[in-house]
């Protein structure tokens, strides 16, 4: 087992297949849940957001959306469970076919109320993957942690309404929020993150308050998946007690944990 230098183990295999298969069937043992519990809340932020400013298609960019689960769920109403039983490799052998499957549930179920879905990630593999299965309607594949948007990524992150994501911060930074902001020339697009509890959330709320949002931390904790083993458990456990969160009655019985922040422009 490789940990990474959070303590976590690393896992950065299973957004490089070039289908999800890999992604679901490493992560189901793990009981990993966080989209689905994400699902309600993002829902509801959708929906005020597209109450409170008139959008009737609102533009949800996913950041660290590896292939597409989060559009998945709230564009096309599936859910864990049924993404978990289909890609459990018991279905169709080739991507093609796959795809193909994948397709036929986008034109089933159309959403009562229209969204467009942006992912942004590092893999190419899953990006592809999400954009041909119709779950997500753009694609940026960028590092904005190191590089600002190129003019035609830019161009793509335009206009974004909502910004989401469950569980890249901490790998993704205030300088990938940062950018994105600047990328919509004057517009601040509401925010929902889910982050883990061992992650620090300050500089991101430091940088975005100095861009014009105010951020509430929802009280709710939310699973996001068992230990992989015990090794992950010590490292993740140490790298929390240096760091002074308290992991009694939480990580200590066996799980990571994340904590909701939603960030929106201070006159909202």
């Amino acid at each position: 087992m490789r940990l990474d230098a959070s303590g976590k183990v690393s896992l950065d295999h299973i957004y490089t297949a070039p289908d999800p298969r890999t992604y679901f069937q490493e992560l189901r043992p793990l009981g990993y849940c966080v989209p689905q519990l994400a699902k309600p809340y993002f829902d509801k932020l959708i929906k005020e957001y597209r109450e409170t400013e008139q959008v009737a298609v609102p533009r949800v960019l996913d950041i660290g959306c590896s292939y597409g689960i989060n559009a998945a769920l709230l564009k096309y109403d599936a859910t864990m469970d049924e993404l978990y039983a289909r890609y459990d490799g018991s279905g169709p052998v080739s991507r093609a076919e796959l795809l193909e499957r994948d397709r036929a549930l986008a034109r089933s179920r159309r959403p009562a109320h229209g969204l467009r879905f942006t992912g942004l990630d590092a893999s190419t593999s899953a990006l592809a993957y999400a954009h041909e299965a119709g779950f997500l309607d753009d694609t940026v594949h960028a590092d904005l942690e190191a590089n600002d948007p190129t003019p035609g990524q830019r161009d793509l992150l335009g206009g974004t309404d909502l910004v989401i994501s469950t569980g890249c911060i901490g790998y993704v930074t205030e300088r990938t929020l940062t950018r994105v902001v600047r990328a919509q020339d004057g517009r601040l697009p509401w925010m929902a993150h889910f982050v883990l509890r061992m992650f620090p959330f300050g500089p991101v709320e430091d940088a975005l308050a100095e861009l014009g949002y105010r951020t509430v931390r929802v009280d709710e904790v939310f699973k996001q998946r068992r230990f992989a083993g015990p090794e992950e458990e010590r490292g993740v456990l140490d790298s929390m007690a240096a760091a002074g969160v308290d992991a009694s009655g939480l990580e200590d019985e066996g799980w990571l944990y994340a904590q909701l922040y939603l960030s929106r422009p201070r006159h909202r």
